[in-house]
């Protein structure tokens, strides 16, 4: 049984993760894979408790910003709150998950998180001419260049190189952080939209877009999880000491 972690999106917004939370368990069933919700309000001893028992972590999308401060930055006017609650489970998630080379998938507001704690840094507010946060309901927002020889490459369905993707987020990566490669950008203004870690053997992957709400319409969509789910079916136990995790 493939068990996968994935935190609630939220640590105050209960209607934003009763929206959220179900594509992402959808999602994940169909490909085979047991979702683990972990309550972001429980101990940390329950937290690594849980996280013995899986093989792999989705980092999910959330209503919150990504605090500035853990990327040296003041807040600007524009970046929205943070949430503690959220940033304390993930860090718990991601040490664990590179400690032991488990499977990442990181998600939007997961993606940004998973940048800044590999010490990369964030935009805290987009103004493009490319329109990133249209709407829950516009599933072909704008295009998504992926790049050749990448992780998401090989997910790309034949004929495929500039992939349309849904957009709902108002800050993305501006430096990718430790060992992360970019491996898709929006081709109207630059935004990296995905990045991966730098390893053959660790997969790790990051978009920008929600791939979780276009599972039922999205060939590229279903092979992320897919991919995600066959990495996390085929992950063994590894000692913590073979293991490097970004300083």
């Amino acid at each position: 049984m493939i068990r996968i972690a994935i935190p609630e999106p939220t640590g105050s917004d209960v209607d934003y993760n009763q929206r959220s939370l179900p594509a992402y368990l959808a999602a994940l069933e169909a490909v085979g894979a047991t979702p683990v919700v972990v309550s972001l309000h429980e101990p940390q001893e329950r937290v690594a408790s849980l996280l013995a028992g899986v093989s792999g972590i989705v980092l999910p999308g959330s209503g919150f910003d990504v605090d500035p401060q853990r990327y040296g930055e003041d807040p600007i006017p524009e970046c929205g709150e943070v949430d503690g609650a959220r940033t304390a489970v993930d860090e718990l998630l991601l040490q664990d998950a590179f400690n032991l080379h488990k499977p990442i998938l990181a998600i939007c507001h997961g993606a940004q998180t998973l940048n800044v704690w590999c010490n990369g840094t964030l935009i805290q507010d987009l103004k493009t001419g490319v329109n990133h946060q249209p709407g829950r309901e516009v599933i072909e927002a704008h295009p998504v260049r992926i790049a050749q020889g990448s992780r998401l490459a090989q997910l790309l369905p034949p004929g495929h190189e500039d992939d349309l993707v849904n957009s709902s987020h108002h800050q993305a990566i501006r430096e990718p952080g430790d060992n992360l490669l970019i491996s898709a950008v929006s081709p109207g203004d630059g935004v990296i939209e995905g990045v991966e870690l730098d390893s053959n053997q660790h997969f790790v992957i990051a978009v920008q877009w929600h791939p979780e709400r276009t599972f039922a319409v999205s060939a590229f969509s279903r092979a992320i999880f897919t991919a995600f789910a066959e990495a996390a079916e085929a992950w063994e136990p590894r000692r913590i000491e073979d293991s490097v995790a970004p300083a």
